[in-house]
C-alpha cells in the first residue's frame, strides 16, 4: 500500500470516529468540539495555500465574515433559504479572493502580511458602516433548526473535503510549482512556472472554504453583527493554530487546533480582558521556540534518533 493511499484511510478512520463525537458527549464538549472543527476547517485550508508558499495570510476572518453576512442578510433581509445563501456567499468570496489576489499577490513577506491584515479590516469597517448609516440596524437574525450536532457534522463534512483537496494537491503539478515557489520563487519564474496564476488558484480556494465555513457557522451565533463575524482575532487564531501544529504538514493542523482550542476556552473563561496580549506573546512564542510547529520539532526528534541508532 502506497504512503498516500495509507494516509487518506487513516483520515477516514479518524473523520468516522469523529463524526461519533457528538453521540458520546455533553452539550458542553460538543460546544467546544464545533469550536474547534470550525478552526480544522479553516487552518487546514490556510495551510494548502500558505504551507508551500510561505505566504502568511491574514485575511481568512475577512472571507470568514464575507460568508456568515451574506447568510445572515439574505435570510434576516430577503427571506431567503439558508441553504441558498450558504452555496452563494462562498462564490462570492471566490470572486473577491481571485480579485484580491490578482491586485496583491505580487507582493511578499511582510508586504503582503499587512495588506491582508488591512484588507480585513477595511473590509470589516466597510460593512459597519454601510449597516450602521444604511440598512438601520446593528445586527441581522439567523434562526434556522440546526442543532450544534447539525453544525458540527457539517463542518466536519468540510474539513474532509478540504483534506481530500489538500492531498489531491499536494501530489499535483500546482502543488509542485507551489513548493518550489515557496523556496525561491524567482526560480519558479525562470523554470517556466506562472507563479502569479498558481498562487491565486490556491489562494482562491482558501477564501472560498473561509467563507463556506462562516456561512455554516452562521446559525451558531443566532445573532450577527459585522464585527462579530469579520474578527481580526480569528485571522490570528488561525495563523497560530496552523504554526503551532506544523505548517509543512497537511495533518499538522489538527495536531495544533485541539490542543490550542482546550487551553483557549480555558483562558477566555479566565483572563478574558487579556486575550489580545496573549494572542501576540503566543505568536512570538511558537515563532521562536518552535518555528516549524509540533509536527516539526516531532520529525526532528525522530531523525535524531535514526541518526543516533546507526
Amino acid at each position: 500500500m502506497s504512503g498516500g493511499i495509507r494516509e487518506i484511510l487513516i483520515a477516514a478512520l479518524v473523520a468516522l470516529a469523529a463524526a461519533f463525537v457528538p453521540l458520546v458527549v455533553n452539550a458542553y464538549w460538543l460546544s467546544i468540539g464545533v469550536t474547534a472543527m470550525m478552526y480544522i476547517a479553516l487552518t487546514t485550508s490556510w495551510v494548502i495555500f500558505s504551507g508551500p508558499t510561505h505566504y502568511i495570510s491574514l485575511a481568512s476572518g475577512a472571507f470568514f465574515g464575507i460568508g456568515g453576512y451574506l447568510v445572515a442578510t439574505g435570510m434576516s433581509d430577503y427571506d431567503l433559504s439558508f441553504w441558498l445563501m450558504a452555496a452563494i456567499a462562498p462564490l462570492v468570496a471566490l470572486v473577491l479572493a481571485g480579485l484580491i489576489g490578482w491586485a496583491t499577490l505580487r507582493l511578499t513577506g511582510v508586504y503582503f502580511v499587512i495588506f491582508t491584515l488591512g484588507l480585513a479590516e477595511m473590509i470589516r469597517n466597510l460593512v459597519s458602516w454601510i449597516q450602521n448609516n444604511f440598512l438601520g440596524s446593528r445586527g441581522l437574525y439567523v434562526l434556522t433548526d440546526f442543532t450544534e450536532a447539525h453544525i458540527y457534522w457539517m463542518l466536519l463534512g468540510i474539513s474532509a473535503v478540504v483534506y481530500l483537496m489538500g492531498w489531491w494537491v499536494q501530489r499535483s503539478r500546482i502543488g509542485f510549482a507551489l513548493r518550489i515557489i515557496g523556496n525561491d520563487e524567482t526560480v519558479a519564474r525562470h523554470v517556466g512556472i506562472n507563479t502569479a496564476t498558481a498562487k491565486i488558484i490556491l489562494f482562491m480556494s482558501t477564501g472560498f472554504f473561509a467563507a463556506l465555513v462562516g456561512a455554516v457557522i452562521a446559525p451558531r451565533y443566532s445573532y450577527i453583527e459585522p464585527n462579530q463575524v469579520f474578527s481580526p482575532e480569528l485571522s490570528f487564531m488561525v495563523v497560530i493554530m496552523a504554526l503551532l501544529g506544523g505548517a509543512g504538514r497537511l495533518w499538522g493542523p489538527i495536531v495544533g487546533v485541539i490542543p490550542f482550542t482546550l487551553v483557549w476556552e480555558w483562558v477566555s473563561i479566565n483572563m478574558p480582558n487579556q486575550t489580545t496580549m496573549l494572542i501576540g506573546l503566543i505568536f512570538l512564542l511558537i515563532v521562536y521556540v518552535l518555528p516549524h510547529g509540533i509536527v516539526g520539532r516531532l520529525e526532528q526528534l525522530a531523525k535524531r534518533m535514526r541518526e543516533g541508532g546507526q
